[in-house]
């Protein structure tokens, strides 16, 4: 089966064809080995805690991974300590290790 990373950079708040993007991550943890969603620039901001990420939620129910770049993070001020459940900070070279992995990539 096909590992697939989903990298985001939009904000579902600012742009709503994110909500699709959410869904296309679900529906490929379904039937994927592994689904890793990565977030990136403004795609963080609804990572934070108290945010109304009900699509954001939804893909972590669905069993794929949830990531925010910590760089990203650093820049927009959100702490670690303030993600929501589910999600986790990483570095970008996460990208870099799963696109020599043979991973399937997808940037929106």
């Amino acid at each position: 089966m096909a590992h697939y990373l989903l990298i985001e950079s939009r904000d579902p708040f600012e742009c709503k064809d994110v909500n699709y993007y959410y869904d296309l991550a679900s529906s490929l943890a379904a039937e994927a080995e592994g689904v890793t969603l990565f977030l990136v620039q403004n795609g963080v901001l609804p990572a934070r805690q108290g945010a109304d990420a009900s699509g954001l939620a939804a893909v972590i129910e669905s069993g794929a991974s949830v990531c925010a770049d910590d760089f990203s993070l650093r820049e927009r001020a959100i702490g670690t300590d303030q993600l929501a459940g589910g999600i986790r900070a990483a570095p970008l070279d996460e990208v870099i290790d799963s696109m020599a992995a043979g991973h399937k990539v997808l940037w929106h």
